[in-house]
């Protein structure tokens, strides 16, 4: 794409696509049209996700109410109880939970919730937002099913303003009330192939939906458009393997589009050599990474590769938070390419993620070193990365999936 291509494609995208909402849908239609133009095949996937509608939820500490979002799927009714602040949430600090609504710092996350539960938590606040912000925006969140297990607890969402307020003036006691309509919908994974000599393919991957308050250009429409124009740099050339795009849905809600696809085709994945994910690339500063969930030849390569180009690349061995993981969950090697930005200077999640973030001369260049990479793998005689997945990733995929806790 040309750089007014992609400022035109930005401004298309330019809308929050929550996973499972209609506006995921429309932006579905709208990348499979795209693939469809450039010549190849393209479907959706549909798969089911949980929904909620949430009718009312309030917060009132010490009385005064205070401007908060219901945690979606976290149940409907009203609780009252004395309200702790947990800034720790080692056993001396659960200790003190039981019964009790607890302000809590991070996000709820797996085990952590598994302990607030075996604590006796009445009910839980987060919060989200940053006191040196203009905007009191309140993010909406959900207890996802993975979180919460078989235990449900009525949970609300703050912005840090309110929540250092509470904490400075010591509030004692809070009430929270929650109605909400819970039920099964649907979001969709968009594919596209381009077949290859052989039967196996180079899977590329990137999420497509947003977070509730972000229009999602830099996270990650940007990854989007580079699939994209891997796809146009390579439609007419003869490649050994085939490339399979999917435009993963539902990702900012815990990676729900390639764990369902790699879920329904996990029969087929044996004929996936490689998946290359991309999640954030394109922003006017930032450092370009990949991190690769597979042998550590694949990490010296890339660097090799981008010392041949002049293309700073800081490339490592990990577990990259995307949908990288669910392929080297099945043992399929996968690497992640993302230009990760300073939190000042391209921020994600919040109204500030808008095409603004992105330069368009960049992201051409990104999705070019991309692209070539591609190329290297996709006419290779042989993929040269071997399939199999170093045992100190599969640990680190054993922590991020919820297997196991991290040591303390």
């Amino acid at each position: 794409m040309n750089r007014k291509e992609i400022r035109q494609f930005l401004n298309e995208m330019d809308f929050i696509r929550t996973g499972g909402s209609d506006e995921e849908l429309r932006a579905a239609e709208l990348l499979k049209a795209r693939c469809e133009a450039l010549g190849v095949k393209s479907w959706l996937e549909p798969f089911p996700v949980e929904m909620a509608e949430i009718a009312s939820a309030t917060l009132t500490v010490d009385g005064v109410p205070v401007k908060c979002e219901g945690f979606k799927n976290c149940g409907s009714g009203a609780v009252e109880a004395e309200l702790l602040y947990l800034p720790n949430t080692d056993a001396a600090s659960l200790a003190a939970a039981k019964g009790k609504i607890v302000l809590i710092e991070t996000g709820v996350t797996h085990f952590l919730f598994q302990d607030l539960v075996k604590a006796g938590i009445a009910g839980f606040i987060t919060y989200t937002g940053d006191v040196h912000y203009a905007d009191a925006d309140v993010d909406k969140r959900e207890l996802r099913s993975y979180v919460r297990m078989d235990s449900k607890r009525l949970g609300v969402n703050i912005n840090a303003k309110d929540a250092l307020k509470i904490v400075q003036k010591g509030a004692r006691t809070a009430r929270i009330e929650i109605d909400q309509r819970e039920w099964m919908g649907e979001s969709r994974d968009v594919v596209a192939e381009k077949p290859g000599k052989r039967d196996e393919w180079i899977v590329l991957t990137a999420h497509y939906d947003s977070t509730p308050l972000s229009r999602g250009s830099y996270d990650n429409m940007s990854g989007c458009l580079g699939l994209l124009c891997v796809l146009e740099a390579l439609k007419n050339e003869e490649l050994n393997y085939g490339l399979r795009l999917i435009f993963c849905g539902s990702e900012e809600r815990g990676l729900l589009g390639s764990k369902a696809w790699t879920a329904a085709h996990e029969g087929e994945l044996d004929k996936v050599a490689l998946n290359i994910n991309l999640d954030m690339i394109g922003s006017t500063m930032g450092k370009f990474i990949a991190c690769v969930s597979a042998e550590d030849a694949l990490v010296s390569y890339i660097r090799y590769m981008g010392a041949e180009k002049g293309w700073g690349v800081a490339a490592r061995s990990g577990v990259y938070s995307s949908d990288s993981t669910p392929f080297a969950d099945h043992g399929v090697p996968a690497v992640s390419f993302a230009r990760i930005a300073q939190h000042n200077q391209a921020t994600i999640h919040n109204r500030y993620d808008t095409p603004a973030l992105l330069s368009d001369a960049q992201l051409q260049k990104d999705s070019a070193f991309i692209a070539a990479f591609t190329r290297r793998m996709a006419t290779a005689a042989v993929c040269p990365v071997k399939r199999e997945i170093p045992e100190s990733v599969r640990k680190e995929l054993d922590h991020y999936l919820n297997r196991k806790r991290r040591d303390a």
